[in-house]
C-alpha cells in the first residue's frame, strides 16, 4: 500500500481541474474584481506590463464562460504599447479623450480619434496602439474580449499573443472609411436592424430604430463590429419610463452609457427582487436565467451599450440564436424571455412611481400601458 501511495502524483503534477485563463490571469499580476456590478470609474487598476499601461479585470457574477471585461487605463500624455493577439476585442471610452492606429494586413495604418461613449472593433489579430491625448487626464477604456474561451481553447500564449496569421475580411468592407465612422445599416425586423462598422464616435448620439414590444417606446440598434462574434448593441429608454422584465444565458454585459436608474433582479419563484442603482460608469451582468428589468429615474433618456457572446450575425451557440428569436416574446409562449406589463409583479409599478417622485419627475408609463390595470393589481397586492 505505502509504495501504491509513493507512486501516486499530487493533483498539481497531475493537472485536472486546469483553467488555463484564470491561470494566465494570475500570472499578469492586475488586480481582478469580482462583484455583481461595478463602478468602472472607480475600479483600482495596477501596472500591466504586457499592454505597457494600467489594467484591472473586471469579472462580473454573471460573466459566463465565454468572454470577460478588462479595464484598461492610460495615463495622462501616456500611450499603451504596440500589441496584437488572436482574440476578439470590442472597446467602450469611459472617460478621457485619445486615439488609436490599427495596422491593416497589407501595412497600412489606420488611426481615429476617441472620446467617452466612442465604441470601436479591434479586428482580429491586427496591431494597434492606444494614445492618451490629454497631458493632465487619464483615459479609461472597457475591453470586451474573448479570450477566456480563446485561453482555454488553445492554453498557449504565444499562440495567441504571437501569432502571425492575418484575416482581412475582418477589417470591414468599406476600409479604410469604417475605421473613421463610416459603415452601412443592415434592415431587419424585430429589433435586429444592424449597423455594420468598426468604429462608432458617441454612442449616445448614434440613431436608433424603435423596438416596441421591448416595452414602453424602447428603441434599438444592433452593432456588427469588424465582422465578429461579440454581440454589441445599444437601447434607449425614454424618461419617465421603463423596460419589460426578462432573462436570458449569462454573459450580457450592460454599460451604462447616459443617465441613472437601477435595476431589480430575482429567480422564478422568489420572493424579494435584489436592486442595484447604476449610473455613466456602471456595468453589471445578470446571471443565468435571472429575471431582470431596467428603470429610468433620471430627467433625461437613459441609454446602455451592452456586449455578449454570440453577435446577431454569428450567433455562435443554439441557445444564443434562441434568445435572438424570443427576446420579445411573452414568457407565457413558447420560446419567450419576457414578462409582459400585465403580468409583471405590481410591487414593481409602485416601486417604479416612489422613485420617481424622490427625483421629481414625470411617469410617462401610461401612453404605453393601461397604468389602470397595474393601479388596480396593486390595491388588491395591498
Amino acid at each position: 500500500m505505502s509504495d501504491f501511495l509513493e507512486g501516486k502524483k499530487s493533483n498539481a503534477e497531475m493537472r485536472y481541474l486546469v483553467d488555463p485563463y484564470m491561470d494566465w490571469l494570475a500570472g499578469e499580476g492586475i488586480p481582478v474584481h469580482d462583484d455583481f456590478c461595478v463602478d468602472l470609474h472607480a475600479l483600482t487598476v495596477g501596472p500591466w506590463p504586457r499592454f505597457g499601461m494600467n489594467g484591472a479585470a473586471a469579472h462580473l457574477k454573471g460573466r459566463g464562460d465565454f468572454i470577460s471585461i478588462f479595464l484598461y487605463e492610460i495615463p495622462p500624455g501616456a500611450k499603451s504599447a504596440p500589441v496584437q493577439h488572436l482574440f476578439e476585442e470590442v472597446m467602450l471610452v469611459i472617460e478621457g479623450h485619445g486615439s488609436a492606429t490599427i495596422e491593416s494586413h497589407d501595412g497600412r495604418k489606420h488611426s481615429f480619434e476617441w472620446g467617452p461613449n466612442s465604441i470601436f472593433a479591434i479586428p482580429l489579430n491586427a496591431r494597434y496602439q492606444l494614445f492618451n491625448g490629454s497631458g493632465s487626464e487619464r483615459a479609461r477604456l472597457a475591453s470586451t474580449n474573448t479570450l477566456p474561451v480563446t485561453m482555454n481553447l488553445f492554453h498557449r500564449e504565444s499562440f495567441i499573443f504571437d501569432n502571425t496569421r492575418r484575416f482581412p475580411a475582418r477589417e470591414g468592407r468599406g476600409d479604410p472609411g469604417w475605421f473613421a465612422g463610416e459603415g452601412e445599416f443592415v434592415p431587419a425586423q424585430r429589433g435586429r436592424q444592424m449597423w455594420e462598422a468598426n468604429f462608432i464616435p458617441d454612442v449616445n448620439s448614434f440613431e436608433l430604430r424603435k423596438w416596441n414590444s421591448r416595452g414602453a417606446g424602447s428603441s434599438n440598434i444592433q452593432f456588427c463590429m469588424a465582422d465578429g462574434v461579440v454581440h454589441t448593441h445599444t437601447s434607449e429608454m425614454g424618461v419617465g419610463t421603463y423596460k419589460k422584465g426578462h432573462r436570458h444565458s449569462p454573459d450580457f454585459h450592460v454599460h451604462i452609457v447616459s443617465g441613472h436608474g437601477y435595476s431589480l433582479f430575482w429567480y422564478g419563484g422568489e420572493k424579494d427582487f435584489r436592486r442595484f442603482d447604476w449610473a455613466h460608469g456602471s456595468v453589471f451582468a445578470p446571471p443565468d436565467l435571472i429575471f431582470h428589468q431596467h428603470f429610468n429615474t433620471s430627467n433625461v433618456p437613459v441609454r446602455y451599450f451592452a456586449t455578449a457572446m454570440g453577435s446577431t450575425r454569428y450567433p455562435f451557440s443554439a441557445e444564443k440564436r434562441a434568445i435572438k428569436l424570443g427576446v420579445d416574446v411573452s414568457v407565457k409562449e413558447d420560446g419567450g424571455f419576457q414578462i409582459e406589463y400585465e403580468d409583471q409583479d405590481p410591487r414593481i409599478h409602485r416601486m417604479f412611481l416612489d422613485e420617481l417622485a424622490k427625483n421629481g419627475v414625470e411617469c410617462h408609463m401610461g401612453e404605453f400601458m393601461d397604468e389602470a390595470v397595474l393601479t388596480r393589481r396593486m390595491a388588491k397586492s395591498a
